[in-house]
């Protein structure tokens, strides 16, 4: 979800709030009116395809877009815009009918061409789309990318209205579940040229083609709808009139809120988490997802030292964090790819576990006092002085201050400040390179460790860390090249890179996510991704 990143406590913020979700008295009627209320915790940074970056964008782009195959609650890809899907006898080459009759929300029909016009738009260079990578096993994307060729010579074209014909270099067992991505979703070209670069930067900028169309978001609006969309295809399954959607930061707002009828479902954290566990609406939902510390090793602040970064990562108690901290479920993260999300093909074991590097991520303040002071003796200083960059959504803060205090009690010589700002900021100047330490999340995109670990690669648009390392690189080249098709090689490809990951520290994973919901009783049908934590509400009603 480069990464997806992943107060108002008073009574006037809340009657606020209320009043600008417009929602005071619809959630009580919402059985007769199929209207409901729920919230993003951070601003939406964009509905482009090609520029969404995080998760709860990529949440309103799976319910107001389609693209030829969705997500199931398991992450599991099945058809949506695709009627029928050929793959050759060599699995390079895919052609894909599409489904005839769909249209977009001004009333244009859905073609072959819509998804040539986007995929070729999403790996030119002048985009600069962060999921470009997904589109890296379609013949001639990486050279597209990197500017060696044209757009037009990437290997998809349209065989026919309705028929698309896609060119891979080499076998891809996962492809489906990239063409169920959100980036992979068709854009019409007339109406995103009529926009130029305010296409996705506000409703009325946006055209759709999902369940719904988003209404009333301006870019920086922090209240908006979502309706249902006349012209979807298959309108007949959607039950839902109307969302309602605002902006809450502090989950004591948005339990207020719950508990007053004004919003259908919320997440809870901490204390709120252990203290509602066991209310009658809790819903818990796993993730596959990480939170973790990234360091810019371009920065002056010393983190560009190896044992620096270890020594960071040895004086974090994960176990003392989500037990006493986060209280949600949450685990300990000892990797970056997080737990079952692939098994080795010969032994079946996790390859959370078969990935794991000793003194890496453990909880050992004495090895990092001495790892410590060697990176200080390395860089000639005798402290040093970092800030970490937070979003201001309050379970990351909770995060950002638990790591400070760690590190104030067991490297006292790391002077830790924490800067913390609106999420689309902490993107916006972690893309750019002006940070020491960020602390951010990455769900998967799909159900492969490559969606984790194709960030890191020295030429890969979403490496803002400025980490180059041979071993890496290789294990990921050969992993998409020469043993794309040998599964018991491409995993230990993988593994080679997790392993090369964690021993540098370039990343220092803390927790994996888990989630819980209070949903309202009567609200039924949510489609939870427990792979990328995306909600979609096509097949959500009140009962």
């Amino acid at each position: 979800m480069t990464t997806k990143y992943f107060g108002m406590k008073s009574a006037v913020a809340v009657s606020i709030l209320i009043g600008g979700i417009g929602v005071t008295n619809q959630t009580v009627h919402a059985k007769r009116s199929q209207v409901i209320s729920t919230y993003s915790n951070t601003e939406i940074s964009s509905l482009d395809t090609a520029k969404a970056t995080e998760t709860n964008a990529f949440t309103q782009l799976d319910n107001v877009t389609e693209g030829l195959y969705v997500y199931d609650s398991n992450g599991n890809p099945k058809k949506a815009l695709a009627q029928n899907t050929k793959i050759s006898a060599d699995k390079k080459t895919y052609t894909i009918d599409i489904r005839q009759g769909a249209k977009w929300s001004n009333g244009d029909t859905i073609t072959a061409n819509d998804f040539v016009y986007a995929w070729r738009r999403a790996v030119n260079p002048k985009t600069a789309s962060e999921y470009a990578y997904l589109f890296d096993n379609i013949e001639n994307a990486k050279d597209i990318e990197n500017g060696t060729k044209d757009p037009s010579e990437l290997g998809v074209k349209a065989t026919g209205k309705y028929q698309l014909q896609i060119q891979l270099v080499a076998p891809q067992s996962y492809f489906k579940m990239i063409l169920a991505r959100e980036t992979l979703a068709p854009l019409n070209q007339k109406f995103v040229e009529q926009q130029g670069s305010k296409y996705g930067t506000s409703s009325k900028t946006t055209l759709y083609n999902g369940p719904f169309v988003s209404k009333g978001w301006s870019g920086s609006t922090t209240q908006w709808t979502l309706n249902k969309n006349p012209y979807y295809w298959d309108k007949k399954h959607v039950k839902l009139s109307k969302i309602n959607y605002s902006v809450i930061k502090d989950p004591s707002t948005a339990y207020n809120l719950y508990q007053t009828k004004k919003l259908d479902q919320m997440t809870l954290i901490g204390e709120q988490a252990q203290k509602l566990s066991k209310h009658k609406d809790v819903v818990k939902r796993q993730l596959a997802a990480t939170y973790y510390l990234q360091y810019n090793l371009k920065s002056n602040s010393g983190v560009s030292n190896t044992k620096i970064r270890q020594a960071i990562s040895l004086s974090i108690n994960r176990k003392q964090l989500t037990t006493r901290i986060l209280k949600n479920g949450s685990q300990p993260a000892n990797g970056f790819v997080p737990r079952k999300l692939a098994t080795d093909p010969k032994t079946n074991k996790d390859f959370y576990q078969v990935s794991k590097v000793a003194n890496t991520t453990n909880y050992n303040p004495k090895l990092a006092k001495k790892l410590f002071a060697q990176g200080l003796k390395e860089l000639g200083k005798d402290k040093l002085n970092v800030k970490i960059i937070t979003s201001d959504v309050s379970s990351s803060e909770q995060v950002a201050v638990f790591v400070q205090d760690q590190l104030k009690k067991n490297l006292p010589k790391l002077h830790v400040t924490l800067q913390k700002v609106p999420a689309k900021s902490r993107i916006e100047t972690v893309n750019a390179g002006n940070y020491d330490i960020s602390f951010q999340g990455w769900s998967a995109d799909f159900a492969d460790p490559y969606t984790f670990l194709q960030i890191f690669p020295s030429d890969s648009a979403q490496n803002h860390t400025g980490w180059s390392n041979k071993v890496y690189d290789q294990a990921i080249t050969d992993s998409l090249n020469k043993d794309a098709a040998n599964k018991q090689a491409r995993f230990d490809d993988l593994v080679t890179a997790e392993k090369e990951l964690m021993k540098s520290q370039v990343v220092t994973p803390i927790y994996q996510g888990n989630t819980e919901d209070l949903v309202n009783s009567h609200l039924k049908g949510i489609s939870y991704n427990r792979i990328n934590g995306h909600y979609s509400y096509k097949t959500a009603y009140l009962k």
